[in-house]
């Protein structure tokens, strides 16, 4: 009798306790929103998606919902949107690879006020042709970039690691001795304002736009040239080079020393 009475106890424990399930839930949207706009506001580089995720629920590990990518990605539109009224100084940017607050292009001069020399600051000609060969040519090695220029490239090549513009991507494991190829780093996307190298200018707009400007300002030189006539890679990269010194550079450049320009 004992025996059947415990055998009925323990019966009714097991179906009236289940076992409990642990599922993750998604945030809600407007939680997340208030928070990803914080990170990115703190952070001194732009931040991708995928890394708001990480740090969005590693920031709130005590709760049981989860955020997701696309949650993250609605939050950075909406955003986005928020400060793409004109009451707001600043603007949600995606550059380098992430997003960013950055001032909008109107107020530049009242920023330069407060930044002074900072915002004029230029790369020698050595550097910046060196430069634009990395960017359009890139993985390459430091012997096939003074192929192209023609001069040793050691010290523009050693400022610009410096500089955090480049990054040493790995070794060309075909060519004799392994050399080290170099490749833009995120940081020159983030400061020319790029998401990745296909948004450079093309070669072939660059070289139009320059013979353009050519036949107009340099008759005894480029006028000569064709829009459909072979051009050599060094006459390619001085193009280029010419046309980011005129444009992208006095707005937001980096400083020259003088041993740059002995370099160069």
């Amino acid at each position: 009798m004992n025996t059947s009475h415990r055998f009925n106890t323990v019966t009714n424990f097991s179906t009236t306790n289940p076992k409990p399930q642990t599922t993750n839930k998604k945030m809600e949207l407007s939680h997340i929103i208030p928070h990803v706009e914080a990170l990115i506001f703190a952070s001194d580089k732009p931040l991708n998606r995928y890394e708001l995720v990480e740090l969005l629920n590693s920031a709130l590990a005590f709760i049981e919902d989860q955020a997701t990518a696309d949650q993250v990605q609605a939050a950075i539109e909406a955003i986005a949107e928020k400060y793409h009224s004109e009451f707001y100084a600043f603007e949600l940017v995606e550059t380098g690879g992430g997003w960013q607050f950055l001032t909008k292009k109107e107020y530049h001069k009242t920023v330069a006020q407060l930044n002074g020399d900072k915002f004029i600051k230029r790369l020698s000609t050595a550097a910046l042709e060196t430069l634009a060969i990395i960017a359009y040519k890139q993985p390459i090695t430091k012997s096939e970039m003074e192929a192209i220029r023609g001069v040793n490239c050691d010290y523009a090549v050693q400022k610009l690691l410096e500089k955090d513009l480049v990054v040493i991507s790995g070794r060309n494991e075909d060519a004799v001795g392994k050399p080290l190829i170099y490749s833009t780093s995120r940081s020159f996307m983030d400061y020319f304002g790029i998401n990745s190298s296909e948004d450079l200018p093309k070669i072939s707009e660059v070289l139009m736009e320059e013979l353009v400007q050519a036949t107009n300002m340099h008759e005894a030189g480029l006028a000569a040239a064709k829009p459909d006539q072979d051009i050599s890679e060094t006459e390619e990269i001085s193009l280029v080079t010419a046309t980011a010194e005129s444009k992208i550079i006095p707005d937001q450049s980096i400083e020259n020393t003088d041993a740059e320009k002995a370099a160069g």
